[in-house]
């Protein structure tokens, strides 16, 4: 094939692709500044709406992503690129994915749901697969809880979102329950008058709801006495052991036997 030919052939395509491939580079051109005007717009409006932060990644490089991949399957329609053979490759692909992650997805849905319903949040004290603990950060995969004795857990979001977790802070409050077992020859009202005292002179339990004092049970030769307290979920167990200890007090300086075991 001599040069003329060549020059011939290399016009021919200009003529009939050159319109194509022209378009394809104003529309590839075109279609990056939009898509990039798109993220920052997304990005300001999800900083305006206070949007989960840990979502706000993830969404954003989605729409980037999902937006480059149709730039690119426009620019192959344009240049009249067969998109059959593509597809079923794709396709294909992403079953093989699909299946080979089938349980990090799973944490992944998991940990979208946590982070848009939010059963609990950073710093929200909960009882999750056995362990009790303070939330200290909620990713997409899994969340990270620190244990009351300073463990920290990694728990897949698939097994907080599919099991019972308990927030012990949900509320703000918590109840507080104790329990005195005495004989019949300590006079019930003296022991509330004793109790009432103690709680009163501690200022972290509070008013409202109101505390109750009451006999629980009566047995042969003791009666029982269940205390009700409410206290601030946050430094619960720290408020009880003090609670505890004042009341033990007072029992001991009143001259109150307990029963034998």
């Amino acid at each position: 094939m001599d040069t003329s030919q060549l020059y011939d052939k290399a016009i021919t395509w200009l003529v009939n692709a050159g319109p194509k491939v022209l378009t394809a580079v104003i529309i590839f051109f075109v279609g990056q500044w939009f898509i990039r005007l798109l993220r920052k717009l997304m990005h300001r409006s999800l900083e305006q709406k206070q949007f989960e932060p840990s979502l706000r990644p993830f969404l954003v490089n989605l729409l980037f992503t999902v937006l480059q991949v149709l730039l690119v399957i426009g620019i192959m329609q344009v240049l009249g690129i067969q998109m059959t053979v593509f597809a079923a490759v794709l396709a294909s692909f992403g079953v093989a994915v699909g299946l080979a992650l089938s349980g990090t997805l799973q944490n992944f849905a998991s940990g979208l749901l946590i982070l848009i319903l939010k059963p609990f949040q950073v710093g929200d004290n909960i009882v999750a697969q056995g362990e009790k603990g303070t939330v200290t950060s909620i990713q997409l995969f899994y969340t990270t809880v620190t244990s009351f004795d300073n463990k920290t857990l990694i728990v897949p979001n698939s097994k907080l979102s599919n099991e019972l977790i308990v927030n012990l802070s949900r509320s703000g409050t918590r109840r507080m329950d104790t329990v005195l077992e005495l004989p019949y020859t300590v006079p019930f009202e003296e022991l509330k008058k004793l109790i009432t005292d103690t709680i009163n002179h501690n200022q972290h339990i509070l008013k409202d709801p109101a505390f109750r004092i009451g006999i629980a049970e009566l047995k042969g030769e003791t009666y029982t006495v269940m205390i009700n307290l409410w206290l601030p979920a946050h430094g619960f167990q720290d408020e009880k052991m003090v609670f505890n200890e004042a009341l033990l007090a007072a029992i001991v300086a009143s001259g109150i036997k307990m029963p034998e075991p």
